[in-house]
């Protein structure tokens, strides 16, 4: 494993376990919300939320606490968006969006996995009320989506991973777009003015001041947070606007960096108390470690620092909640024909076909155009595979389907059902189809 490449293993070996995790904790909602237990589970996420200093409380929307259910939707899932817009920053400034040539092959497939899914929807969609939910099947779960690659191991080109990890932040950057302009309620313009004028002392505590503590922005991160909430604004683009805003220059340069760990190195003390497993440092090498260290840190950016910080947490706790709150769908009453009416069927078809229509013939465009090449190593039997896990849209089609039918009528509930229905089978279709054009595509052996 070269060193250039250790940073994206590690991310896509994170986003991977994060998937395996999604899917043990689908199936365990599933399993809840068919179960005796039930009630209680369904019940449990209307539990109302507070954390409150005298008569301020944070989680408070429309005068009323916010239900779990609301803080993770609205909270957890700003801090998701935050690591989303940490990593489109970094794709566009030092990764593969950092330059028309490499951003043009997966930026224009990503624009026909949102465009194909979309137009099927319309065109199947039988109500009126049901075009509130277009943008559904829009999405791509970069996690579940990269967890079926994973399956393959060393037999899997870095291109194409790569070629899928690009696709995916591609596609964050349409959702972000379609939550922000669709999805926004009655406007509050004082709340907007204090979120901007909040943005602003963020983006110049970074930019002027050159602040490095993480605290300093997640703090100021909340107060942002706090304001979107209030000015009707869907307040996870919050999460997006306060990630652009962090600074991606390290406070030393590395040529610096370079000749103070040179310096340290050179008068570490060689010599040592002690042999063996009980052996301790002395002072004196304590301290130039400790001066290592601190040069270390100083030569991270807080924009990377924070991102790595972020994934466990994102891909280990608050995705797997938000999975485990939403996609618990009880299926009494739910007959086979169901997938075949209401909104399910658009949904599912426009993620199973739509999704790797789009993808696939967007990606051969370019190519076919020579605009751009295609990835050393990845035939197309191989792009038609992420073509078809590009239909994976599980965690983000949730979230917008919560948005779309939020369950202010019946009516708004029935769709919901159907929504997550059509979702978790389009999901699995796509992940299926997927998983065995790979597995028919991919060599026998690793390709380095």
């Amino acid at each position: 494993m070269t060193d250039r490449l250790y940073a994206l293993r590690k991310s896509l070996h994170t986003y991977a376990n994060g998937g395996y995790i999604l899917i043990a904790v689908t199936v365990l909602a599933m399993t809840m919300a068919n179960s005796p237990w039930r009630d209680a589970y369904f019940s449990w996420w209307n539990a109302p939320v507070s954390a409150q200093i005298g008569g301020f409380n944070l989680f408070e929307h429309h005068g009323q606490p916010m239900s779990l259910m609301q803080v993770i939707n609205d909270a957890l899932m700003a801090l998701f968006f935050f690591s989303v817009g940490l990593e489109i920053k970094r794709e566009v400034l030092v990764g593969e969006l950092s330059s028309m040539q490499k951003a043009l092959g997966p930026v224009v497939a990503a624009l026909g996995g949102i465009a194909f899914p979309i137009l099927l929807f319309w065109l199947l969609a039988s109500d009126a009320a049901m075009l509130r939910g277009c943008a559904i099947p829009m999405a791509t779960d970069i996690a579940f989506s990269l967890g079926v690659l994973s399956m393959f191991g060393k037999r899997v080109p870095i291109g194409l991973k790569i070629f899928l990890a690009a696709l995916a932040v591609a596609d964050d950057i349409g959702g972000i777009l379609v939550i922000a302009v669709f999805y926004t309620a009655h406007i509050s313009w004082w709340w907007i003015v204090y979120s901007f004028i909040a943005l602003s002392l963020l983006y110049a505590g970074g930019r002027i001041l050159r602040i490095q503590s993480k605290t300093f922005y997640l703090l100021f991160g909340v107060v942002v947070w706090y304001f979107f909430l209030r000015s009707g604004i869907h307040p996870t683009i919050s999460g997006v606007l306060v990630a652009f805003c962090i600074p991606a220059r390290p406070l030393v340069d590395t040529r610096r960096f370079i000749e103070e760990i040179h310096d340290a190195l050179h008068e570490f003390p060689h010599t040592q108390p002690a042999v063996g497993k009980n052996a301790l440092l002395t002072n004196e090498q304590v301290n130039v470690l400790k001066e290592v260290e601190s040069a270390s840190d100083r030569v991270i950016s807080p924009l990377q620092d924070l991102e790595d910080m972020l994934h466990p947490l994102i891909n280990y706790l608050i995705i797997p909640l938000f999975a485990f709150a939403n996609a618990g769908i009880s299926l009494a009453g739910v007959e086979a024909g169901t997938l075949f009416q209401g909104i399910a069927l658009p949904i599912w078809v426009a993620l199973a076909v739509g999704k790797f229509a789009g993808i696939f013939l967007f990606a051969w465009l370019p190519v076919a155009c020579r605009w751009v090449k295609r990835p050393d190593f990845v035939t197309w039997r191989m792009i038609a595979g992420v073509a078809a896990l590009g239909g994976i849209g599980f965690t983000v089609s949730l979230f917008i389907a919560n948005l779309s039918f939020p369950s202010l009528s019946a009516a708004d509930a029935t769709y919901l059902t159907q929504a997550k229905l059509g979702i978790l089978v389009g999901s699995i279709l796509s992940g299926v189809v997927g998983y065995i054009l790979l597995s028919f595509s991919l060599p026998p052996a690793p390709k380095e």
